[in-house]
Order: structure tokens, then C-alpha cells, then sequence
């Protein structure tokens, strides 16, 4: 059971004033996230514009290593990030600095070649699942045995409905015989719901600025280490 830390996902600019878009800024946050409890990083490389940016993955993963020696540290493949299936495949092929692992969605139709294009490389895959449907792909990949955890990524903003969702993708992985690690977050009103939920289960969570920007008694965080440091409490 760990806490991870997504400092910035695909937030626009105006999100929160300590959202981090720069290399350096990621860098800091993430030392921050550290020292408050934070077992891992994940985030989505930007370019110099703020952009996300799988061509800035080998500078941001290196000065972010270099401020959290030992951490292990993930990024995101969105589709939508560089909205170009090919595009998307040769710049994760370009990468020469790599993270420990990388976020799949099984939603993505391409999602398939990429996780083993990251398996090819040595870089671990966390398959996120955020349906049913997600789940029923995944299962029937020849490699899902092999990704480093599953990621199930919950939406929805009513927790009933959420909830039926994290039961029916279990139930999924259950049937299949397809036991990983599992990592379980909400959404902006549903983060604090399955971070409890996740500590019930035993799972791990994540928090951040990617998923959230209010702390677990309701008020806006200064930044992610106070998001981090209520999870890490709760986890405990």
C-alpha cells in the first residue's frame, strides 16, 4: 500500500496557482511530495510552453530523478497528447531517459502496441482501467499478466456508480485469474472517497493536483504536499 503523487496531469494553466508546469517546478514539487510521505511520482511531462509533451519526458524524468534519488517515477501516454497515434509511438521509441513506468488508459484503441513498445524498452506498465469495458480488454491481452499494477482510474462523480465500477473491473480481473498490484483513485469530488476505500481494501492510492485540489476536510490545498500529507495520514 503507497501513496502516489500526480502532481499536474492534463490541468490547464489556471487550475491552481502551485500546479507544476515547468521541469524545474516538477522537480521541487516532487522533492516536496517526497519529504511528506509521497512512495512515488507520476506525471505528465510538458514542453517549455506548458504543453503536454511525451518529447520532454528524457529532461523532465532526469532532473526530477535527480531531486528525488530512489523514487520511482511515471508518466502518462495520453492519446490525446500528442493526438497522433504514430507520433505518439516513435516519441516514447525516442526516449533515452527512461521513467520506471508509464500510464496506459485501456480506453485508448492503440493502447495495445504501446504497452508492448514500453514492455520492449524495460519500462514497467500501470494499465489503467476505468470501465468494465477497460477491464475486459485488458484481461485478454497476452501480456496483462505482466504490467507492474492496475490502475483503476474512477470518473464518475457519484459514488454509488462509481463504486459499482471498482466492483465490476475487480470481479473482471478475478475471473480472468489476473492478480497484480492494484492502485485505486477518484476524481475532483469522489478523491478522498476511494483513498478510504483503497485503505479498506488495502490497496494503494494516489492524490494530487492531477485528481484534486481539496484537502480531505474540504478546504484548497496550498499545493501537493499537503494533498499527499492528508492521504498519508489516512493510509496510516
Amino acid at each position: 500500500m503507497i501513496v502516489q503523487a500526480c502532481i499536474n496531469g492534463a490541468r490547464p494553466f489556471d487550475y491552481h496557482p502551485a500546479l507544476p508546469l515547468t521541469v524545474e517546478a516538477m522537480a521541487r514539487d516532487s522533492a516536496a511530495c517526497v519529504a511528506a510521505g509521497a512512495a512515488e511520482i507520476h506525471l505528465h511531462a510538458r514542453a517549455a510552453d506548458g504543453r503536454e509533451s511525451l518529447a520532454a519526458v528524457d529532461e523532465t524524468i532526469r532532473l526530477v530523478r535527480r531531486a528525488c534519488p530512489g523514487t520511482l517515477l511515471g508518466v502518462s501516454t495520453g492519446a490525446w497528447i500528442e493526438n497522433d497515434q504514430r507520433r505518439t509511438r516513435d516519441y516514447i521509441a525516442a526516449w533515452r531517459v527512461l521513467p520506471d513506468y508509464a500510464s496506459v488508459n485501456l480506453s485508448e484503441p492503440d493502447s495495445p502496441a504501446i504497452i508492448d513498445l514500453l514492455h520492449g524498452m524495460g519500462v514497467g506498465v500501470e494499465a489503467g482501467l476505468a470501465s468494465v469495458d477497460d477491464a475486459k480488454r485488458f484481461v485478454t491481452l497476452r501480456d496483462c499478466r505482466r504490467v507492474l499494477r492496475i490502475l483503476i482510474e474512477i470518473e464518475e462523480q457519484e459514488i454509488e456508480t462509481g463504486e459499482t465500477a471498482v466492483d465490476g473491473i475487480v470481479a473482471i480481473l478475478g475471473e480472468a485469474g489476473v492478480a497484480r498490484p492494484i492502485l485505486l483513485h477518484g476524481v475532483d469530488a469522489t478523491v478522498w472517497h476511494f483513498v478510504e476505500l483503497a485503505r479498506r481494501r488495502r490497496w494503494s492510492t494516489r492524490v494530487g493536483l492531477e485528481d484534486g485540489c481539496r484537502r480531505a476536510a474540504g478546504e484548497m490545498a496550498r499545493d501537493n504536499a499537503q494533498l499527499v500529507t492528508d492521504a498519508v495520514r489516512m493510509m496510516r
